[in-house]
């Protein structure tokens, strides 16, 4: 994780100042010290401040960056999250990038404790999906964990999630699982999609441990979660939000998966301030 951090900052700290800061470098003298606050502009979820924190520590590892608040803790608009030292030209070099980064991350964190406090006393867990920003899913997933919502498969290498597409190149759902089986370790469940109460028979007969009830109605998720009975774990998935994830929860499915998590989150209000 923390090689996985440090590579998307690098890649963001040069992506930004390219051959240098041509504002700071004609306007602020390289000798100058400043002292800057992060400060909360609305009331959200915290996640990423210590990547913030890397950000500039990057930059010139004597800056200073002193924590306020911690990952996962409810911020109220006001509060000072964090104050850093430094070369005033390492302090501008680095806002945009630790804002961009935090609020995006606070984002993610904010909306899945909304998530999760919808279907709070049902026994639902909500995960995310693989549809993060490319280059940022290390900490698109990361920020998730701190809304109190739970990690789906990181990406294609460890996991196995049969989708519709794998069921058409495979020639179907019993042939698709079956392969499966033959050639996976016993430590690896198999996931299958699934888009219909056809589908759900076939694959329960076939053997899958997990089930997705891919875009169904209430009244199907119901029927799929009988149908199962407890022989198989189950997901809902597709036309989540936050009105109707309530009434998932409530059909008895044991997972909800949400890609509105990480793909549709407006970036939390955030400001850096010199002081």
């Amino acid at each position: 994780m923390q090689f996985e951090i440090e590579r998307i900052i690098r890649t963001a700290l040069v992506e930004d100042i390219g051959l240098g800061d041509v504002t700071t470098e004609v306007t602020v003298a390289s000798e100058t010290v400043a002292r800057a606050q992060l400060v909360a502009k609305e009331d959200f979820t915290l996640a990423g401040i210590d990547v913030a924190a890397a950000v500039f520590q990057q930059l010139d590892p004597t800056a200073s960056f002193e924590k306020i608040m911690t990952d996962g803790e409810t911020v109220r608009k006001g509060e000072v999250l964090a104050w850093i030292k430094g070369k005033a030209s390492v302090l501008l070099q680095g806002e945009r990038v630790a804002l961009n980064l935090l609020q995006r991350m606070s984002a993610i964190a904010s909306l899945t404790a909304k998530y999760v406090a919808e279907v709070e006393g049902t026994d639902t867990i909500i995960v995310d999906t693989r549809k993060t920003v490319p280059g940022l899913r290390a900490l698109d997933k990361y920020s998730v964990r701190m809304g109190g919502g739970r990690n789906h498969r990181i990406g294609l290498f460890d996991g196995v999630l049969i989708k519709e597409n794998h069921v058409a190149a495979a020639g179907g759902i019993t042939a698709a699982i079956k392969r499966a089986k033959q050639q996976l370790p016993h430590t690896l469940k198999i996931e299958i999609e699934t888009r219909d109460l056809s589908e759900v028979e076939e694959a329960l007969a076939a053997g899958a441990d997990i089930i997705m009830l891919d875009n169904m109605s209430l009244d199907e998720m119901r029927q799929g979660v009988d149908l199962i009975a407890g022989r198989a774990l189950v997901e809902a998935s597709g036309g989540v939000n936050l009105e109707r994830v309530r009434d998932i929860a409530e059909t008895g499915v044991n997972i909800i998966s949400v890609g509105a998590l990480t793909h549709s989150v407006v970036a939390s209000d955030i400001s850096m301030l010199f002081n």
